[in-house]
């Protein structure tokens, strides 16, 4: 019997495989990019907001960190963390923060969720990105107000959507690059509205990698 095969919600161009997701295989090289990340493992973390469990994974409020095994970890809700890490450990993920929090938090309430397949991630990356942004959402992301590490929850093309400024190393330098993420139901939708904003730019899908 064939393992089974897990879907984004977004549409894959030239789908692939890739850890047991199918996922778009294109590669580009436009200057403005988007590209599904769907497939990487999420958990949302709930714990009160002063405690030792929001110190244990040590990302304040409006920020986003990397920890020591490189998990991104997000807190945009004063009580509430969204950790990434690879595609395929969403299970490890899960059991590795409720162990942490075994640890660390004592008799302080603490819920931890495996999110992978409940919310649609994806990332924009570009100098046009910004003005990508602009187009649909309130924020004014070009300048301060938002650095790298900022995360925040907004509206963006009208949905309430988690944004994380995330840069990434690209052939120049680091290149400028933003995290969206949103319920699983508004991906495709979101997808699509990113695109369309970017019409102008040239904006590409790339695939996962």
């Amino acid at each position: 019997m064939a393992d089974p095969i897990a879907r984004t919600p977004i549409r894959p161009d030239e789908p692939v495989i890739v850890a047991g997701w199918q996922v778009s295989g294109r590669r580009s090289t436009a200057a403005l990019t988007l590209t599904d990340l769907t497939p990487l493992a999420k958990a949302v973390v709930r714990a009160a907001p002063g405690g030792a469990m929001a110190q244990a994974l040590a990302a304040r409020f409006g920020h986003a960190a990397r920890d020591s095994t490189g998990t991104l970890v997000i807190r945009s809700a004063p009580a509430e963390w969204l950790v990434l890490a690879p595609a395929g450990d969403g299970g490890t993920l899960a059991r590795r923060l409720s162990a942490l929090a075994s640890r660390a938090a004592g008799g302080e309430f603490v819920t931890v969720i495996d999110a992978t397949h409940g919310h649609a991630l994806m990332r924009l990356t570009g100098t046009a990105a910004p003005a990508t942004l602009a187009k649909v959402c309130g924020l004014d992301l070009a300048g301060q107000a938002a650095p790298q590490g900022a995360a925040l929850r907004t509206s963006v093309a009208s949905v309430v959507a988690g944004l994380v400024r995330d840069d990434v190393d690209g052939p120049a330098g680091p290149a400028r690059s933003y995290l969206l993420h949103c319920e699983r139901s508004y991906g495709q939708y979101l997808f699509g509205a990113l695109l369309d904003a970017g019409g102008e730019f040239g904006i590409d899908v790339d695939g996962f990698r």
